[in-house]
């Protein structure tokens, strides 16, 4: 068991735990698997939460056998992982397009700290979007920007952005923070 005071696993090493477990013993079923990893390496709910973490992203697969689960590394996990993280990176870049236009809408009614949160979290989103793009393109073909119009219009948004703060009376107040938590720790 482990106690309060161990270092606790970082979510690479429990992942990796878990593959190398199903690695060495591909045809053991759920709860065998849980007594060869909890509560060696992690807690139960922690392994049923990597588990299912990897599930979504297709590293790993589950076969019914019987009444029994087991679970395995698939052969195109690259391809269905890769996949996944297209459908997710394109999924929020529509929330983020939706999103622009209602903080165009609802953002002068709102109190400083509100402002500072909205923007805040509108341009880490971006930034985590286009290197979600940037990753794509890099993997799919490293020589060609695949997502060209989508990076532009990343740009555009993020433009938006500053423009509303530029207009808004308490912008000597917002776009020091917005720049300094935003760009500079993204930077870093």
């Amino acid at each position: 068991m482990m106690s309060q005071f161990e270092p606790e696993q970082t979510i690479f090493e429990r992942e990796r735990t878990i593959l190398e477990e199903i690695q060495k013993n591909p045809n053991l079923h759920h709860n065998a698997l849980i007594k060869l990893i909890v509560p060696k390496h992690m807690a139960k709910t922690t392994f049923e939460n990597t588990k299912n973490r990897m599930i979504e992203m297709n590293v790993l697969s589950v076969v019914n056998k019987g009444n029994k689960k087991v679970y395995n590394i698939p052969k195109d996990y690259q391809k269905r992982s890769l996949q996944t993280i297209e459908r997710v990176v394109h999924e929020k870049y529509q929330h983020l397009k939706h999103n622009i236009k209602k903080i165009k809408e609802d953002y002068i009614h709102k109190d400083v700290d509100e402002k500072i949160l909205i923007c805040a979290n509108m341009v880490r989103n971006l930034l985590q979007t286009d290197n979600g793009f940037t990753f794509l393109d890099s993997i799919k073909n490293s020589k060609k920007t695949l997502y060209k119009d989508e990076h532009l219009a990343i740009q555009e948004m993020i433009s938006k952005i500053y423009e509303i703060i530029s207009k808004d009376k308490d912008k000597e107040l917002i776009f020091p923070i917005i720049i300094s938590n935003d760009i500079w720790n993204t930077l870093k």
